[in-house]
């Protein structure tokens, strides 16, 4: 009798073992859950926030200014005459202005909180969260087509050096040659760092003019 009481305790305490250790994995489980549906929530809080902006499409400061703005044309609308040329400038500028505010909202772009779109200029921000026709491109752009032109430039007055009259073809342009040297300078990157590397980009600094001092 002794045995099975023993035999039964030890049922018991084992079943409840097993449940606590069943109800603790259950709490892991959920916890992990729990954490990971937290860990989403932030990402996508943080893809819909950039530094303070948000889509001009869900921006109330946004909305609010362009009704702002076509209420007050509107109400200047009233003080002209239907069909008149004022009144016909004005409706052309309230089209004008609902067609701006509805291509910043369709484009993505951020307005902050003062309902004016923003340009995210961070290199990093904007490839992160697709802004990178905001500024970066642009920016790259500039530089490309300045550099392209510089070095064109400079490989036409380097050339014309050797001709017979090298200041009439400063002053005049001779355009094939020109025309040549600017399609040669569209890989003026890569050429630009070749002559860098062998020494033939930069001029000797005895050879600078240095005024006296």
């Amino acid at each position: 009798m002794a045995t099975a009481r023993v035999a039964k305790r030890t049922t018991v305490n084992r079943a409840v073992v097993c449940s606590a250790q069943t109800e603790q994995v259950a709490k892991a489980a959920a916890a992990v859950v729990l954490s990971a549906v937290v860990g989403l929530t932030a990402v996508d809080a943080a893809q819909a926030d950039v530094a303070g902006l948000t889509p001009c499409s869900q921006s109330k400061a946004f909305a609010k200014r362009k009704k702002q703005e076509v209420k007050a044309l509107s109400k200047r609308l009233k003080n002209y005459e239907d069909g008149s040329a004022p009144a016909l400038a004005l409706k052309a500028t309230i089209e004008k202005t609902e067609k701006r505010f509805d291509k910043y909202a369709s484009q993505g772009l951020l307005c902050g909180t003062d309902g004016l779109p923003h340009l995210i200029a961070d290199p990093g921000l904007a490839l992160r969260y697709g802004h990178a026709g905001d500024v970066l491109l642009p920016t790259i752009g500039f530089i490309y087509v300045a550099g392209w032109i510089g070095y064109s430039g400079t490989k036409y007055l380097q050339a014309v050096k050797t001709a017979a009259k090298p200041t009439e073809k400063e002053i005049i342009i001779d355009v094939p040659m020109a025309w040549g040297m600017l399609w040669a300078g569209l890989g003026w990157p890569m050429a630009a760092f070749t002559e860098f590397r062998n020494g033939e980009l930069l001029e000797d600094d005895s050879k600078i003019t240095v005024s006296p001092r």
